[in-house]
């Protein structure tokens, strides 16, 4: 299954794994469900920062990149 979906962003937290830097995103969808994902640098836009809307790239019902709308 693959799809996308607005959300928006709640929180972005930024962690770093040998040298490269991930980001757990929290975001909440228009039907109020709130989902985490922990993404690698290129499934995130640079600079996103919490209260902006993105559309949430899904696979298998897991959010695997977000993109600005």
């Amino acid at each position: 299954m693959l799809g996308e979906k607005e959300a928006m962003v709640v929180e972005v937290k930024p962690f770093g794994v040998h040298g490269v830097t991930y980001y757990d995103v929290t975001m909440e969808f228009a039907d109020r469900t709130v989902e985490r994902a922990g993404l690698g640098p290129e499934g995130v836009p640079h600079g996103l920062r919490p209260g902006e809307p993105v559309l949430a790239n899904r696979a298998a019902n897991m959010v695997i990149s977000l993109r600005r709308p």
